[in-house]
């Protein structure tokens, strides 16, 4: 018998030990990070100002934190920054201390992995693909009604880069807040939705006070390394909570210089959309002509398909894609997904075009 092997999105070494390749020559369309790579202005001023290395950040953030304020027009109050959106997820749970969890799946792992550390019991309320992953809103909170008390949802969701509006958002929060349910929603892909207004979570932060909306740099400003990330809540109590327990200078004083200047880069944000949203669509109608897979509507920078020919596997895609020097993402490993599934993101367009050409010829 041979075992599949799965890997992950990130596992670019271990994919390239492998299959003998050299990373360098390597795709990645397994990632999920802008392909025009750091904004230039940023990575300019980074080599311009490192000295900011010899000196301690401002403990509260208080320049980053009014930058991301004009950014999402939200009170500064509202804004805690951290270590990556991991370090709050963290921060989150572990003050939050919730007894039995909701996670609406399939979606990132690391909502299950800090739960696991909590104490908290957690089940999925699994997405389902006859209705192409779009989440209905009255079943979720029928389920939500057997004693659940935390709730936690990636929108636009990964891997299945469907989403949920803001006027259905505020109807399940609402619910959510009748029935003391705290609300976590992780807004990682938001920036490359159509219409960001149509689907955000912030502004319910001024409505609810059971709501953290969690974004991050990692994928839509291309600097996963740089390791910030931010959350936004009305709960100025909970906040402060978290605050305390959160360790003091967690975000070095580079990257909080850098993510001022990230979230003023206009020219680099409307290049970012225009990219995205036209290779997407683009993509999108091609592969709809294909019989070989089903595709689902996309809001995030990456497309799920569905394979549909008999016979061939996820497994199957992605050794033709990585020996084409393409790496896709093979969806076995994720919860709540029965069936062949693949996802890949957005690249720039020639590399677009590649991946294409390999999906269509199997």
């Amino acid at each position: 018998m041979t075992t599949k092997i799965v890997f992950h999105g990130s596992d670019i070494e271990k994919i390239c030990e492998y299959y003998h390749l050299n990373k360098e020559d390597i795709v990645k369309f397994g990632a999920n990070v802008n392909p025009l790579g750091l904004s230039s202005k940023v990575r300019d001023a980074l080599a311009s100002n490192i000295d900011l290395f010899s000196s301690y950040p401002d403990r509260n953030y208080t320049s980053l934190r009014n930058t991301i304020s004009e950014y999402c027009n939200i009170p500064a109050d509202f804004i805690l920054p951290g270590n990556g959106s991991s370090e709050l997820i963290s921060l989150l749970i572990q003050e939050r201390a919730p007894k039995h969890t909701l996670i609406l799946g399939p979606t990132y792992s690391e909502y299950s992995r800090e739960l696991s550390f909590s104490g908290s019991t957690q089940e999925y309320y699994h997405l389902q693909e006859e209705r192409d992953f779009c989440l209905d809103i009255d079943d979720l909170c029928k389920t939500l009604e057997n004693g659940y008390d935390f709730l936690i949802l990636c929108n636009p969701n990964n891997p299945t880069s469907s989403a949920i509006t803001q006027n259905e958002l505020r109807k399940l929060i609402a619910f959510c807040a009748k029935h003391n349910i705290f609300v976590m929603i992780d807004e990682t892909y938001v920036e490359f939705a159509p219409d960001i207004n149509e689907i955000t979570a912030v502004p319910l932060t001024q409505e609810f006070t059971n709501l953290v909306v969690l974004r991050g740099v990692s994928k839509f400003y291309a600097a996963p390394g740089m390791r910030l990330g931010y959350g936004v809540t009305g709960n100025m109590d909970f906040l402060a909570k978290m605050r305390e327990k959160q360790t003091p200078w967690s975000l070095n004083s580079l990257g909080a210089y850098a993510g001022e200047l990230m979230f003023k880069d206009q020219e680099y944000i409307q290049k970012t959309r225009n990219l995205i949203l036209s290779e997407r669509d683009k993509l999108y109608k091609e592969l709809k002509e294909l019989p070989t897979y089903k595709v689902y509507p996309a809001y995030a920078n990456f497309i799920l398909l569905k394979i549909q020919k008999p016979g061939l596997t996820s497994s199957d895609a992605f050794e033709a894609c990585i020996k084409e020097g393409l790496m896709i993402r093979d969806c076995a490993s994720f919860q709540c997904l029965d069936g062949e599934f693949i996802r890949f993101c957005i690249m720039m367009p020639e590399d677009n075009t590649r991946l294409l050409n390999v999906l269509k010829q199997l």
